[in-house]
């Protein structure tokens, strides 16, 4: 079984580099499945959100695995119809009701739009109080995330945003790194986008190694200092993915892989007004309807 490395946070919690995320399986049978499988495959972060609907399915796999709780290190988010200080305490209990826990590892905001200052105050409180042992952000900009950095008292442990070889974000994961805030990327294969897995490029570099284009891209993330979460329901896949720490690319390599990125997002532009709208907007007013 591989032996994943952890990274320290900077509030001094240990991390595994490397994870398993359930986004997009919300089917909760197929869900649960997939957590107990990664488990067997030797995953010890599980990251999974409010808004996937599977936290009671991930909480079910966890209880009945053979792995001992204090050695899984659980990620859940919390969505934007439930950012404002009251709505998120209440949003926190919900996720460790459903997880069926007494604490998680790390929570996240899930997106940077609505109340995040009282969500964050909310989140800082359960931290003190013991049901998070780290908080952090998902989808932050630098700005933003420089925002939350000068105002509030807890630094985040943790971005979670977009990477992979399409879209690289150099310039956010470097200032998040400058800030002591641990990167972790999602979508790191960009759900198979222009050919990834085909790209002349990572296949040459995956011949040279003897190793798979999904391996490639996911060590090239490591090597960057940022933590990887990527999703199957494959067990094959599954142990393939977390088959990554028994090699190390050249500089030439990496730098053959920065010569990929496109500079744009393969979803959405999160900071396109009319798209914000689109996807947060009722969950936002949901928010207002509440408070009234």
């Amino acid at each position: 079984m591989t032996n994943v490395p952890t990274v320290k946070l900077n509030n001094g919690v240990k991390m595994p580099t490397l994870g398993f995320g359930v986004f997009q399986v919300p089917d909760l049978s197929q869900a649960e499945q997939a957590v107990t499988e990664a488990i067997e495959t030797g995953y010890r972060l599980i990251d999974t959100a409010t808004a996937y609907q599977n936290e009671a399915a991930v909480g079910k796999a966890i209880k009945k695995s053979a792995v001992n709780r204090d050695e899984i290190f659980v990620t859940s988010k919390l969505w934007v119809s439930d950012f404002s200080y009251e709505r998120a305490k209440r949003g926190i209990d919900a996720s460790l009701q459903k997880l069926g826990l007494d604490y998680m590892d790390l929570y996240l905001l899930h997106q940077p739009y609505g109340d995040t200052m009282g969500a964050w105050r909310a989140l800082e409180e359960a931290q003190k109080a013991g049901k998070i042992r780290a908080i952090g952000v998902s989808n932050f900009y630098a700005d933003q995330l420089q925002d939350l950095l000068l105002t509030m008292p807890v630094k985040p442990a943790v971005n979670q945003i977009e990477v992979n070889p399409w879209y690289q974000q150099d310039a956010e994961v470097k200032f998040a790194q400058s800030q002591g805030v641990r990167v972790e990327a999602w979508a790191p294969f960009a759900e198979g986008k222009h050919n990834v897995f085909q790209n002349e490029t990572i296949v040459a570099i995956a011949a040279k190694y003897r190793k798979t284009t999904g391996q490639v891209i996911l060590r090239w993330l490591l090597q960057r200092g940022i933590t990887v979460i990527p999703k199957s329901v494959h067990q094959q896949r599954m142990a393939e993915n977390i088959n990554v720490f028994d090699f190390e690319l050249s500089d030439a390599d990496m730098q053959q892989l920065a010569s990929l990125d496109k500079r744009e997002s393969q979803f959405f532009d999160h900071r396109d007004p009319v798209t914000i709208e689109q996807i947060f907007g009722s969950s936002l007013k949901q928010v207002q309807d509440s408070e009234k």
